[in-house]
């Protein structure tokens, strides 16, 4: 096997106390290591200083999808046993696939009671992995009732309570559907997006819905062997618009996110070019991948041996990338979700 098909090529050591437990107060006073990915040279500096390295003509795409409530934690209705729901994945109107813990005890045609019966949860199919797919049966709106019951479903690293669920969500958060943030965003404010619009840079949008394979390890050894999820995302026809004429331009797009990454890449590798689309993918993006849409990424720094740092890997080299985490380790920097961010790039 090849190294960079071995797991073990992404590993890198991480001390615990670097996984940052709880957001920062301000958004933006976030570190940033900036990686000149042609020569592996690394700068740091604040999130805040983002703005000095884009420039007029430049497209950023934002992932504008927002995380659902959706943790939920009930109990059965014929014994009374605990039952922990993870929202995962809207079927079609009231259906839902969910990860169930236990989910042994649970069967077709089980009921699930939430808040004293103001939601319940019947149980339609059990699937692999825990998965249940359920039935909501509840009176109003589904997003309201699942905002008073349920509860941000944060990464398994992170044992702090959160204080404030809407640091959780981006400024720009707008399309419920994620059972997880596209953390990345996290560190913009309305100040920094304002600057780069009078700079001259074009904020454009596009939606995908973060799913339970963003927690999941790699497992097998060979990662040709690494069944990726899949993800539900959408592109507008406007978005698809700018991003077709900045290529046309020869002007650097900018992707903020590996979510982001993921759809543009989607849809350039299905179509050869930016079109509206609303669709699914499972695109798993490592070294030997020739980027089709993106010139740039901002990015959190990743778990060892994910599927993301294989996906900066391919960006920017696995050799850069492991000297870059390793030098942000040395430089205490903070680790994933909600912690800092990289600029990954050639023009800096």
């Amino acid at each position: 096997m090849k190294d960079i098909y071995n797991v073990n090529y992404y590993d890198y050591d991480l001390p615990e106390e670097l996984i940052a437990q709880t957001p920062l107060k301000v958004r933006s006073s976030s570190r940033l290591l900036v990686l000149n990915k042609d020569n592996g040279k690394i700068c740091d500096k604040v999130f805040s200083d983002i703005v000095s390295y884009l420039h007029k003509g430049d497209v950023l795409v934002l992932n504008d999808t927002k995380v659902i409530p959706a943790r939920l934690i009930g109990s059965k209705e014929d014994t009374g046993a605990v039952i922990e729901l993870l929202l995962l994945k809207n079927i079609s109107d009231n259906y839902w696939d969910c990860l169930a813990r236990p989910g042994k005890r649970l069967h077709e045609g089980t009921i699930v009671s939430f808040g004293d019966g103001l939601l319940k949860a019947k149980i339609v199919e059990k699937k692999e992995e825990g998965i249940v797919n359920v039935e909501f049966i509840y009176d109003g709106i589904f997003y309201e009732v699942l905002d008073k019951l349920g509860t941000m479903p944060l990464p398994p690293y992170i044992h702090e309570k959160l204080e404030d669920k809407e640091r959780y969500q981006t400024i720009y958060a707008k399309v419920p559907g994620s059972a997880a943030a596209p953390t990345a965003g996290l560190h913009f404010t309305e100040e920094i997006l304002n600057e780069l619009r009078r700079k001259g840079v074009i904020i454009t949008f596009v939606t995908l819905h973060v799913g339970l394979g963003t927690f999941r390890p790699v497992q097998v050894d060979n990662i040709l062997e690494h069944d990726m999820h899949r993800e539900f995302y959408e592109m507008s026809e406007e978005t698809a618009n700018v991003l077709n004429l900045a290529k046309e331009e020869n002007r650097r797009i900018i992707a903020v996110g590996t979510t982001s990454t993921r759809t543009l890449e989607s849809v350039m590798s299905n179509y050869g070019k930016f079109k509206e689309c609303f669709e699914s993918t499972n695109i798993f993006i490592y070294p030997g991948y020739k980027f089709k849409a993106i010139d740039a990424l901002i990015t959190n720094f990743h778990l060892p041996k994910s599927t993301l740092i294989m996906l900066v890997s391919a960006l920017a080299g696995r050799d850069n990338i492991i000297n870059a985490y390793k030098h942000a380790v040395e430089e205490k920097y903070r680790f994933f979700s909600f912690g800092d961010a990289m600029f990954i790039s050639s023009k800096l």
